[in-house]
């Protein structure tokens, strides 16, 4: 059977103990910024891996030809559910030039790799708009904290074809898994803890005189 993303978190939040808390989801992230020649952004390339138990459970049900080896192409179903889930979260992906509203078009040159026991989901959002900024701003994050992303440490994000005079800075949130803890699946539930997520956002800022 294949779960998107979205299935899957809902089956953990509802299984018992020890799942009863916040986050349900572990992602560990890269990402690079995409820009034209010209200087415009184009779009956001992100590679998840997913832990351990989640890339398990999503893979439940999946026979592939080399046992404990997954090819892209046998993935590839799998990939296309999970990319077609994030549309209803915004991708988890909220761009702001120069203080303005940006979107995303839907993922494309997706695929899922899987090494070490463990799924990582490759995309890459498109503008809808391809835009020049003075200042990006862009966060990854999810507003309920169902997924808690954190990013590598070494180049966690990379600028592509950027102007040579542009510079970033990324900042990483604080460990909101004990807060979150504390609130407990109930508060999450009633709608209490809907914008938790906001306080653990991944924040990046592109300046470009």
């Amino acid at each position: 059977m294949l779960f998107g993303v979205l299935a899957l978190i809902v089956a953990l939040s509802a299984s018992p103990s020890p799942a009863a808390a916040h986050p349900h989801v572990w992602i560990t992230a890269k990402s690079q910024i995409l820009y034209a020649p010209d200087g415009t952004i184009t779009g956001v390339r992100h590679a998840w891996t997913f832990d351990d138990m989640f890339s398990t459970y999503a893979l439940q049900g999946f026979e592939p030809k080399v046992k404990g080896a997954y090819s892209h192409e046998e993935l590839a179903p799998l990939a296309q559910t999970n990319v077609e889930s994030l549309k209803e979260f915004g991708f988890f992906t909220f761009a702001k030039a120069d203080g303005s509203k940006q979107r995303f078009l839907e993922p494309v040159d997706y695929f899922l790799d899987y090494k070490d026991s463990l799924l990582t989901l490759h995309f890459t959002l498109p503008a809808k708009t391809p835009f020049k900024a003075r200042q990006l701003q862009l966060e990854v994050f999810d507003r309920a904290f169902f997924i808690d992303f954190k990013y590598v440490e070494t180049d966690p994000v990379t600028l592509v074809g950027a102007p040579a005079a542009c510079r970033m800075q990324f900042q990483r949130p604080n460990d909101g898994t004990a807060s979150a803890q504390k609130l407990g699946e109930q508060n999450f539930l009633g709608g209490e803890g809907g914008n938790f997520g906001m306080m653990f956002a991944n924040k990046i800022t592109v300046d470009c005189p």
